[in-house]
């Protein structure tokens, strides 16, 4: 999951909130906001980001893809949850986390207490070596009957090392055979990241499968009735998809900096990976939800 920090076009608009948070001297439980912050129109060609080790980046906006239309300046932040309201500043996010075996246990009443609304349970992965073995997260079913247990939304994501359509919609039943009964009403995710230090089964895909995969599993997902979703950082948007072929698809979008740098419509933004939760030992993925104003 990554950390991303802003440059170049839209440098400007982020260096306005930075600047306002760091200078805030806010406290846990005080209300941070923006001021002034808009997602504007690209002023060039292309757009920086910079990656989560620091590393600068450009890449070309693709014409007639639709643009973020997110206001920062509506981005606000109190007791170390973010959250987005509508111009009369009412809140229209929804506030949730996203687990698996590497949080437990979970105290999903404790969760549920402290304000968390939804969770996105990772259901299992498919393995780094040639042999791609699929393999059920040890905690899917305790993290699903907590979360749901205790009143929250749930969605589910699977970590994807597909290298075919053909495994890729191995991996989509596998999802659906284990979803199957439970009450599912945030999307099933497909979740294909860059592999650090370590060799992935992945390593040698070009954009096109990549895509193609986006797509078979998201496609599968939706036939059987569910919400689809595609999970990915600016990079990998960037570099490793094309973009272009899956606007019509929502986008869980991964970036830890006090505000995103895609410049392109995501609907869900995982904005920390060291979240503390009452409830859960260690840190945890944040993420924000955004609904239309």
């Amino acid at each position: 999951m990554t950390k991303l920090k802003a440059l170049g076009v839209l440098a400007a608009v982020l260096l306005l909130y930075g600047c306002s948070a760091a200078g805030s001297g806010r406290k846990n439980g005080d209300t941070a906001e923006t001021e002034g912050a808009v997602h504007e129109e690209p002023a060039g060609n292309t757009y920086k980001f910079v990656d989560v080790e620091g590393a600068e980046y450009e890449a070309a906006y693709i014409e007639g893809l639709p643009l973020c239309g997110y206001d920062y300046g509506r981005l606000k932040e109190k007791d170390g949850f973010k959250y987005y309201t509508d111009k009369d500043g009412a809140r229209i996010s929804r506030t949730g986390i996203d687990v698996s075996e590497f949080q437990q246990p979970v105290d999903w009443g404790k969760v549920s207490a402290a304000g968390i609304e939804f969770a996105m349970v990772r259901v299992g992965y498919r393995g780094y070596g040639s042999a791609g073995k699929l393999v059920e997260d040890k905690m899917f079913r305790s993290h699903m009957d907590g979360a749901l247990g205790a009143g929250l939304a749930v969605g589910v994501y699977f970590f994807s090392q597909a290298v075919s359509e053909e495994e890729t919609l191995e991996e989509a039943q596998f999802v659906l055979d284990r979803i199957r009964g439970y009450d599912i009403t945030y999307p099933v995710v497909f979740d294909t990241e860059e592999i650090k230090d370590d060799t992935a089964r992945t390593d040698g895909l070009d954009r096109d499968q990549f895509t193609d995969n986006c797509i078979v599993f998201c496609d599968r997902i939706e036939e059987a009735g569910y919400d689809s979703m595609i999970y990915a950082n600016m990079k990998w948007m960037a570099f490793t998809l094309n973009l272009e072929r899956l606007a019509g698809y929502a986008k869980w979008y991964a970036d830890y900096e006090p505000v995103p740098q895609c410049p392109y419509e995501f609907a869900m933004w995982q904005y920390t990976e060291s979240g503390k939760v009452p409830g859960i030992g260690g840190n945890v993925d944040l993420n924000v939800y955004f609904e239309n104003d």
